[in-house]
């Protein structure tokens, strides 16, 4: 009996012994938390490249006056379209319309003689000498006419082509001098040009790929969108028509133009706007979507999933986007394990449960080249 409260006190202090300990034991490690990852691999991704570009006519025509005198009138609206052949100026008629008076004179004269000696010549009445001038008075007469019909019309200005019609440069009562004063000009909008121009380092990126490198010829399958000053988009692309051959000396860029339809007339020549370029595709990138790309005192890194599941820095060099993705041109090698959600529970040196993205936002459908609008 006993010993038997012996055994049951030794129980119960072990058993409070090991509850003690228990109590004083540090608590389990938490699980590793779970972080969303990619695998960056070598792949095609579509790229674009925007460009600030100025909106130039499709044609511009100056409009000149042949003959001097006053503007007698000025019947077009400034801005308003004009037809080929419409009346954009009146010139005082006076001196040219007695010029061509006095040469109709002449010309009727030189008629009649000639037709009144050329019967004679069969007739031996008159020397073939006198014939001869006869003629030679009747041609000089006849062009001195031309001239002065030519004259008197251009004392009346039309329009050359249809178009735009500009400001006025001299207004009724003004005197024009000759073809040295421009009086308007006119402009064909639809078509319409749109220039941009890329910089010598970005030529020279394009020129070393060769699928680049056919895409900016004139006539290319190179698709060129604008984007408008309210930033709303052009519903419509244009084609790549012209390249400059040489780089301007001053700039260091080199001249590019596309050809849009027009009929809205929402390009208007003078506009800034922002074309892209589609078509483009750079083969073996490594993209990752923007998300996992973060920013702190000036750098940019990811997280990268390391041996043993634990979390490390890596500083990149971001290139352009590509829809949801950003192409990375240095600091990711294949293979990376990057992390793509999570991130704030990550930190270097940290363990971590990879698990695999389910996004369908890892692809993109093209690639847009920030840095072509700089260059």
């Amino acid at each position: 009996m006993r010993q038997t409260g012996r055994t049951f006190v030794a129980v119960a202090a072990a058993a409070m012994l090991a509850g003690a300990c228990k109590k004083d034991a540090p608590p389990p490690a938490p699980p590793a938390p779970e972080v969303a990852v990619v695998k960056v691999e070598p792949k095609p991704v579509p790229t674009a490249y925007d460009f600030t570009a100025e909106v130039q006519p499709y044609r511009r025509v100056e409009v000149r006056a042949r003959t001097d005198g006053v503007i007698e009138s000025r019947p077009f609206t400034e801005g308003a379209t004009v037809k080929p052949g419409q009346v954009l100026y009146r010139i005082d008629p006076v001196r040219p319309g007695a010029a061509y008076r006095s040469a109709s004179a002449r010309y009727q004269n030189a008629k009649r003689t000639l037709a009144r000696l050329e019967p004679l010549l069969g007739q031996n009445a008159v020397a073939q000498q006198d014939v001869d001038n006869a003629r030679a008075d009747f041609d000089a007469a006849a062009g001195d006419l031309a001239e002065a019909k030519k004259n008197l019309d251009d004392a009346v200005v039309r329009a050359e082509i249809g178009g735009r019609v500009g400001r006025t440069n001299l207004e009724v009562g003004g005197r024009v001098t000759g073809p040295s004063d421009l009086l308007t000009t006119i402009d064909v909008l639809d078509p319409v040009y749109v220039s941009f121009r890329p910089s010598a380092q970005q030529l020279l990126q394009w020129h070393q790929d060769p699928d680049s490198r056919k895409l900016i010829q004139p006539g290319s399958t190179l698709s060129v969108e604008v984007t408008l000053p309210d930033g709303s988009k052009l519903p419509r692309t244009g084609r790549l028509d012209f390249v400059a051959p040489s780089l301007d000396a001053v700039t260091g860029t080199q001249e590019f133009r596309a050809v849009f339809q027009n009929p809205d007339r929402l390009l208007v020549p003078g506009q800034f706007v922002q074309v892209r370029l589609k078509g483009f595709t750079r083969d073996s990138a490594l993209a990752v979507p923007q998300r996992a790309v973060q920013q702190a005192l000036g750098r940019q890194f990811v997280y990268v999933v390391g041996p043993g599941d634990t979390v490390a820095a890596r500083d990149v060099e971001p290139g352009p986007w590509s829809g949801n993705l950003w192409i990375i041109d240095k600091g990711l090698a294949p293979g990376d394990r990057v992390i793509v959600d999570g991130t704030q529970k990550a930190a270097p040196g940290r363990p971590v449960r990879a698990v695999a993205l389910a996004d369908t936002a890892t692809t993109a459908p093209e690639s847009t080249s920030k840095l072509g609008a700089s260059r």
